[in-house]
């Protein structure tokens, strides 16, 4: 049984992302266009704060060896994270921005956390402590994305709080872990590609985030394929179809070449469900969905369908 002592962390309460200590005066990744800062202003968080509101994680089945994770009440984005269970270890595929001792203890009884990946930053939530919590599993952050990481150890004291918004980079040449000691960081930087536990595969394919990712985790009843997207490539309301945007919230699109790069770094791999960070299903026919999706959504951003406006 993990012992886990919850540091004070704070978070930002519009995205949940966890800082270092001092805080900036606005959450460089709501400022960011991707996201928003709320009319009223800037507002945060504290850890011990939200357990005394009543904030806890729900955990959910939602097939055989994977369980849906949200914090309600709500809290930041609102996001539905996924712990995918395999007899290797357990993946937590996106974050919650919470944590307590009794969503520690029921995650646990599942076998807890082997490794942690968020699809890109709006997911990074409490990564820090979920790792503290799980024997300091490794937190693989994309390369791409790793300025916007905000807490790179639990010992951290301001360092990452003014990092600011960095942009999206290139992807670089892979690196370690950071170096053992007093106030290592379980972050682990990665391009391209992982298996952050045998058997489940991530791949960073851009996007929505220059190191938005997304996984397949493979169902040990029937053997399919299942694909987490994030908000890389999400399941709409309508059935059969799939979104790729720039952002939600504020509704920017995505260029037609960027979403058939993105179409086209996934038609390799085998899945047929697909799952969303806010609980969006879709129960067949993903790999299909992308493709068609795909060419819908090209059609309409080129043009093609100019004259039905």
């Amino acid at each position: 049984m993990t012992n886990w002592q919850p540091a004070e962390v704070t978070i930002c309460a519009t995205c949940g992302v966890e800082f270092s200590a001092p805080v900036p005066e606005v959450c460089p990744v709501c400022a960011d266009e991707r996201q928003f800062v709320p009319r009223s202003g800037q507002e945060w968080a504290r850890r011990s704060e939200l357990e005394a509101a009543g904030h806890a994680v729900t955990i959910r089945e939602v097939e055989p060896g994977l369980h849906a994770l949200r914090v309600v009440p709500r809290l930041g984005i609102g996001q539905t994270c996924y712990l995918a269970r395999t007899e290797q270890g357990n993946l937590l595929f996106d974050v919650p921005p919470y944590l307590d001792a009794e969503a520690v203890a029921a995650v646990a009884e599942l076998g807890g956390v082997a490794a942690i990946v968020a699809s890109h930053p709006h997911m990074y939530g409490m990564q820090l402590e979920w790792s503290a919590a799980f024997d300091d599993a490794p937190v693989f952050v994309s390369r791409a994305d790793a300025g916007w990481v905000q807490r790179r150890t639990r010992a951290d004291a301001g360092v990452g709080a003014g990092a600011g918004a960095p942009g999206d980079t290139e992807t670089a040449e892979a690196e370690g872990p950071a170096e053992a000691g007093a106030g290592a960081s379980p972050l682990v930087e990665y391009d391209r590609q992982i298996e952050p536990v045998p058997g489940v595969l991530v791949r960073q394919i851009g996007g929505h985030f220059s190191g938005s990712s997304i996984a397949v985790w493979r169902s040990p009843e029937d053997g399919v394929g299942v694909f987490l997207g994030g908000d890389t490539i999400s399941p709409v309301v309508r059935s059969g179809w799939v979104t790729f945007m720039r952002s939600f919230p504020n509704y920017l699109p995505l260029s037609g070449a960027v979403v058939r790069r993105m179409a086209d770094a996934v038609a390799d791999l085998d899945f047929d469900r697909m799952y969303g960070n806010f609980g969006q299903q879709l129960r067949s026919g993903g790999k299909a969905a992308v493709e068609e999706s795909a060419q819908r959504y090209i059609a309409w951003v080129s043009g093609e369908f100019d004259h039905l406006t």
